[in-house]
């Protein structure tokens, strides 16, 4: 040390520090050879990277980041794709400025310009061509009205779609079939490439389905501030619905629609007894224009007279569509989940809101029963209601639910529970998911597995795509949405990097109530640099522009998050009625954000003023 500057010492010291890392990630190399050895010849050098990034975040490094960054060197913050290089090079650049010397090259197997190309061949392998001006693909869920609307499809393509999903868990093979041959059209149609992904229901742990809905259909007028009605509601009376028109259709016969004049008024009590009327405003050969000036509530058969003591012919309202049964659950009730499969209903109560019978709904998979306990958390649909197992049987929860909308969450069939205090036994492919899996490998270009939680997981889809001899570079997307998927993912990559092409979705909504909210920015992170690590695309999902796609109008928290999820390699949009202007705004924010961030790299382009109009 002796004749050595203070400067020099640090240097030294940091070169030592620097070679202690990469000797343990050679060490780590040594440790996984098996492992390695067995990888697809695509994945080699990046398995390799992947155990190298692992064995570097064995320790905290930022000390040595910070004593980095104070010499203006780089810090080490963006390493994850190719971690040996990064080493080598600072311990040259340090030398050099040790020893007075030029910096000698270090040579890595896995250079920096190697891994970028890397990273892009495997995401085009999986996901297929990017669109013009903008680098991350925009994966869409594919509503039922896709099997049915060829024109919709195509809307969606060249809105930016890259890549279509289709959820097993809905519908059956007549309709992905159609959906497929809908994609398949309109992409050769529009020489636009959008590959197909279809998720596998997998193991999820769900709501059992509900007593039907009544026939019902509510009309409201259009209301001020005060509440004061200032437009009444207009339908259309008609044996069958006007393709020209805008309007709720209310079937009726067309004879008994052929007395009405303009003028007319239909009286009748609604489906809560309330006296109410419709007033004939226009009239065609087809049907009838009526404008309805009162909240209403129409029924299937429900009898509507001209003359206001009943006594003229009726027109009979046709068959209307069930309502979408539901149950209110509200902080203080009780719900009861039960292993019998006997549809579920809302809570029965009497003239005086006492309760007479609690609310109950079935659970898919009976096994948690014998899993859980009293006193553990449960959350139903992403989380949006929360509660407590205050009595547990071999066959019923009673469930107390302490957190929900102030007006009652609804809880609908087939919707997500998790039990994240719960060490639930939950394993891969079911048997539903093994007669799926045939379509999917004959008729899409990836598959994506749900709820991997484990290494065997991936061996037992691997294993099955081989008996149903799957085609050569048909692709896989492993889910991750629990805290054993996060835990075990290192182990869980190198397993599936036995096949090519491979990718990872952060599914965000099961994985924030499994990992907790106040985790979930954390471990998605984590996720995503394992995924850079190992050049495995990355796939951004959950309520990605769920308002606007809902509702129609983005919130500001989920343009910010759209535009932060623009440095994974996809994102992917679930459906809505308000999908294409969906897929157009994140379209328009990829392109504008592509300039500023090139995957986890952020740039920095000349500032300009914000285009205001």
């Amino acid at each position: 040390m002796e004749g050595l500057t203070r400067k020099q010492i640090k240097i030294q010291g940091l070169i030592k520090d620097i070679s202690v890392i990469i000797d343990r990630l050679k060490h780590f190399e040594a440790k996984y050879s098996t492992e390695l050895s067995e990888v697809h010849p695509n994945y080699a050098k990046s398995a390799r990277n992947l155990i190298h990034y692992r064995a570097m975040r064995e320790e905290n490094i930022g000390p040595i980041q910070k004593k980095l960054a104070n010499m203006g060197l780089t810090q080490l913050d963006r390493m994850e794709a190719h971690v040996m290089a990064s080493l080598l090079y600072v311990r040259a650049i340090l030398e050099g400025l040790l020893n007075n010397e030029p910096i000698k090259k270090a040579k890595a197997e896995l250079t920096f310009k190697k891994s970028i190309r890397m990273a892009k061949s495997n995401a085009k392998s999986l996901l297929g061509y990017r669109s013009k001006g903008r680098r991350t693909r925009i994966m869409v869920t594919l509503p039922t009205e896709a099997a049915h609307n060829y024109q919709l499809v195509r809307m969606m393509i060249s809105s930016g779609m890259n890549c279509a999903r289709i959820n097993c868990a809905h519908d059956s093979e007549k309709e992905w079939r159609l959906m497929i041959e809908h994609v398949r059209r309109a992409s050769n149609t529009l020489n636009r490439k959008c590959k197909i992904t279809m998720d596998l229901g997998g193991p999820k742990v769900r709501t059992g389905i509900l007593k039907p809905g009544p026939k019902v259909i509510k009309l409201r007028p259009t209301k001020d501030a005060r509440g004061k009605i200032i437009m009444d509601y207009e339908i259309w009376l008609g044996a069958a619905p006007d393709p020209n028109l805008n309007l709720t259709h209310i079937p009726a016969g067309l004879k008994s629609l052929e007395k009405l004049k303009v003028g007319d008024h239909l009286y009748f009590r609604d489906a809560r007894n309330k006296k109410r009327e419709l007033i004939i405003s226009r009239k065609t050969k087809n049907g009838c224009h009526a404008l309805c000036p009162k909240t209403t509530f129409l029924e299937t058969g429900m009898k509507l007279y001209t003359t206001i003591d009943h006594s003229s012919s009726p027109v009979i309202i046709g068959d209307l569509p069930r309502v979408d049964p539901f149950i209110t659950l509200s902080i203080g009730d009780y719900l009861r989940l039960h292993r019998d499969p006997v549809p579920g209903e809302p809570a029965i109560m009497d003239g005086e809101n006492n309760t007479l019978s609690k609310a109950h709904i079935s659970c898919t998979m009976g096994a948690v029963f014998d899993q859980v306990k009293q006193g553990e958390s449960i959350f139903f649909d992403d989380g949006k209601i929360e509660g407590v197992i205050r009595q547990l049987t071999p066959d019923e929860m009673m469930i107390e639910i302490i957190n929900a909308r102030k007006r009652g969450g609804k809880l609908r069939p087939d919707k997500g529970i998790n039990f994240p205090d719960s060490q639930l036994d939950i394993r891969g492919l079911t048997e539903k998911d093994k007669r799926d899996l045939v379509f999917v490998a004959q008729n899409a270009d990836t598959v994506n597995l749900s709820y991997v939680n484990r290494m065997q997981d991936v061996i037992d889809l691997i294993t099955e795509l081989k008996k149903i001899d799957a085609p050569e570079g048909f692709g896989i997307i492993l889910k991750i949405e629990t805290q054993n998927g996060f835990n075990n993912l290192t182990k869980i990559l190198l397993e599936a990097m036995k096949s090519y092409p491979v990718g990872v979705m952060v599914a965000r909504g099961d994985l924030a109530i499994e990992c907790g909210w106040d985790n979930i920015s954390r471990v998605q992170r984590e996720i995503l640099e394992l995924c850079r690590a190992a050049q495995i695309p990355d796939i951004w999902a959950t309520q990605v522009l769920e308002n606007l796609s809902k509702q129609g109008i983005p919130s500001r928290a989920e343009m910010t998050d759209a535009a932060m999820a623009q440095r994974t390699d996809c994102v992917m949009l679930n459906k809505g009625p308000n999908i294409l202007q969906a897929i157009k705004l994140l379209d328009t924010i990829f392109k504008d954000m592509e300039i500023y961030q090139e995957k986890n790299v952020r740039l920095s382009p000349a500032m300009e003023k914000a285009d205001i109009h």
